[in-house]
């Protein structure tokens, strides 16, 4: 817009000029345009190049989102719910396998006949719409049945991570208002121990093995029983709609309790049938899913393809490293879907000549680090893995679809920024706060320039509607109002990301994550990276600690050495090598295992509480020295604090 404006200036003040002057009207013009224009030239440039050398990538990225938009607004018409979407791959492949699991494999017709039953049971029993159903159950294909036909009457299911226990069990169970807990046999200890702290929530249990089921304690019916006697017609009940609640997904609970997400059918459809149609899947591929069902990767996406679009859904009860290839081998699959970690996990297996032997063509999925990426790409030669950018809760998804390694997505070039239901707005490095201009708005980041991730709210647009969590307070803490202009609403990622100048952005890090230290900013995110590199891909946890008469904090990493076989010295040169001095840790704590949540996201909190105390931190724990790190024994650590011995 600055460089119109130039031009048009320009223009109009040459062909004055030349006029009083009684010359040529067309030289002074022409002279003035390129004087207008000399100063953005080289920017005007640079945008010209980058627009012509992605517009390949743009247009075949426009050509299948206009394909999968047609197909999400005939959904919409129809005020379509998820069961609706999922009769229509019934009805069009009844006897294809859609869900294989430990040796047994599961029919479309068999899991829609098992949801009529759920729905038909919990129907009789007086719920509609509305209530709420917890399921507390490990992954098989009874669990997606259960949910899946509790969502044919309107019934909400609340997905609960199955490591919890206790507090955290309880807080889940209650702040979703579950009318009633479905727990699996396998978990039943866990259930009963907490009961007592439910009040009237009815209790089920959901016996899958073959063997017969112990006996149950009064409070507590049997789901299996009832559903044995509970025909397969459709309820009688009518259907929810496009944008009534479908799910609860929680949040992975890294800084706290876990908060419920709402998650609506619009968004799980949306997820299910447009991830595929834009990523170029087809209902012939297997996708093999080795992640929780109650997380939205495994449950929403992974499960998403084929109850939406109808792909074969390979199930594991639990994540295995070295099983991972093997299974994808005998099952054949063509599609997985990953979280970072996973793929880190996978690659610090022992080296075989299976490696090379699947037939996976896509891998998609979110947070797997460059470094991680270019290898394992190598290894196991997967030709095309799909980056993406998301959260459970959050409105802006976008992916990187040409392999270009470290990107988590892309915009393309050839329009203008302005029009992008995303934004990336200036925070300030130390404190994490928004800053505005004076005229009260936020300020747009420039290209190459790290910035917070917003994505705009509507109400009017499923696609850009922001449902949050059940907790109002902490739904209301994630939009961000007047932005661009008075009166909008965008919802904040929490996430600093940078797009360069070809549209590919790159997450730098989370706020909160990033912390000062030499008046430098430290990426957590990029030290961990390291870090895991230099000590064999191990679990690490890097955070930022106060030292006693320092301004910011230092750097502190958190190693898993269970063994007790760390190479401090190899460490110290690795990050010597790669790490500039202000980013290199100076504490080091080495632990037994790394905190982890069901999703294999690491929990810094307690971490950075203890810090670096010898008297409250019973690990071994090392502190930069010259060339290496030393054991930060209790007089170090009064040196340290009396500003003896200076970092």
């Amino acid at each position: 817009m600055a460089t119109v404006k130039r031009l048009a200036i320009g223009l109009a003040g040459s062909l004055a000029a030349s006029l009083w002057l009684g010359q040529s009207p067309l030289l002074l013009p022409l002279l003035a345009t390129l004087a207008a224009l000399a100063p953005a030239a080289p920017q005007l440039l640079r945008r010209v190049w980058a627009v012509l050398r992605t517009l390949p990538r743009d247009m075949h990225f426009l050509f299948r989102a206009i394909k999968t938009y047609k197909e999400i607004k005939r959904i919409e018409r129809k005020n379509a719910c998820l069961a609706d979407i999922f009769d229509e791959q019934v009805l069009a492949r009844p006897d294809k396998v859609l869900i294989k699991h430990n040796g047994k494999e599961w029919t479309f017709r068999q899991v829609s006949d098992y949801s009529k039953r759920v729905a038909n049971a919990f129907q009789r029993r007086g719920y509609v719409k509305g209530d709420v159903v917890a399921v507390f159950m490990n992954n098989c294909p009874e669990y997606v049945a259960l949910w899946l036909g509790l969502s044919r009457l309107g019934v909400v299911a609340a997905l609960i991570n199955h490591n919890q226990r206790s507090k955290a069990l309880v807080h889940s169970l209650t702040i979703a208002k579950s009318r009633a807990v479905v727990f699996g046999a396998e978990l039943a200890d866990a259930a009963l121990e907490v009961k007592d702290q439910l009040g009237e929530t009815e209790l089920f249990q959901l016996h899958v093995a073959e063997e017969v089921a112990a006996a149950l304690p009064p409070s507590v019916e049997d789901l299996r029983a009832i559903l044995d006697a509970s025909p397969v017609s459709d309820p009688t009940a009518p259907r929810p709609g496009y944008k009534d609640a479908l799910l609860y997904i929680y949040t992975s609970g890294t800084t706290g309790l876990p908060k419920a997400a709402k998650i609506v059918h619009s968004r799980y459809i949306a997820a299910g049938k447009g991830i595929p149609m834009l990523t170029g899947m087809v209902p012939e591929d297997v996708v093999y899913a080795p992640l929780p069902l109650y997380h939205s990767a495994g449950g929403m996406c992974a499960m998403g393809y084929g109850l939406a679009f109808g792909m074969t859904v390979v199930l594991r009860t639990k994540f295995s490293a070295s099983a991972f290839i093997p299974d994808c081998v005998q099952h054949e699959c063509t599609v997985v879907q990953y979280i970072g970690e996973v793929c880190r996990y996978v690659l610090t297996t022992p080296v075989k000549d299976s490696d090379t032997q699947h037939r996976i063509r896509l891998m998609i999925g979110n947070g797997m680090r460059p470094a991680v990426w270019q290898r394992f790409v190598d290894r196991f030669r997967v030709p095309h893995v799909v980056e993406l950018y998301g959260s459970t809760e959050g409105n802006v998804t976008f992916f990187n679809f040409d392999n270009t390694v470290g990107a988590v997505g892309f915009l393309p070039r050839f329009l203008p920024e302005f029009i992008y239901p995303i934004g990336f707005v200036r925070v300030d490095q130390d404190s994490g706060d928004i800053i505005r201009g004076q005229d009260g708005l936020c300020q747009r980041c420039d290209i190459n320039e790290p910035g917070m991730l917003v994505g705009y709210i509507s109400d009017s647009d499923p696609s850009r509607e922001f449902h949050g969590y059940l907790d109002k307070s902490s739904s209301e803490k994630k939009i961000l109002r007047d932005v661009y202009v008075k009166g909008d609403k965008w919802f904040m990622t929490g996430d600093i990301l940078v797009m360069d100048e070809l549209g590919y952005i790159y997450f730098r890090d989370r706020t909160g994550d990033t912390f000062r230290w030499k008046g430098e900013n430290v990426s957590t995110a990029e030290v961990e990276a390291v870090v895991s590199a230099a000590v064999g891909e191990r679990d690490i946890a890097a955070y930022g600690v106060e030292v006693a008469g320092s301004e910011g904090r230092a750097g502190m990493v958190a190693i898993a050495d269970p063994n007790g076989t760390l190479d401090l010295d190899k460490l110290a040169k690795e990050v010597d090598r790669h790490l500039p001095s202000y980013a290199r840790p100076l504490f080091i704590r080495t632990v037994p295992r790394i905190e982890k949540t069901g999703t294999y996201k690491i929990v810094k909190v307690n971490l950075q509480k203890q810090g670096y105390d010898p008297a409250a931190v019973s690990d071994p724990l090392f502190v930069r020295q010259r060339d290496g790190y030393s054991p930060l024994t209790a007089p170090v650590f009064q040196d340290i604090v009396s500003g003896k011995l200076r970092l």
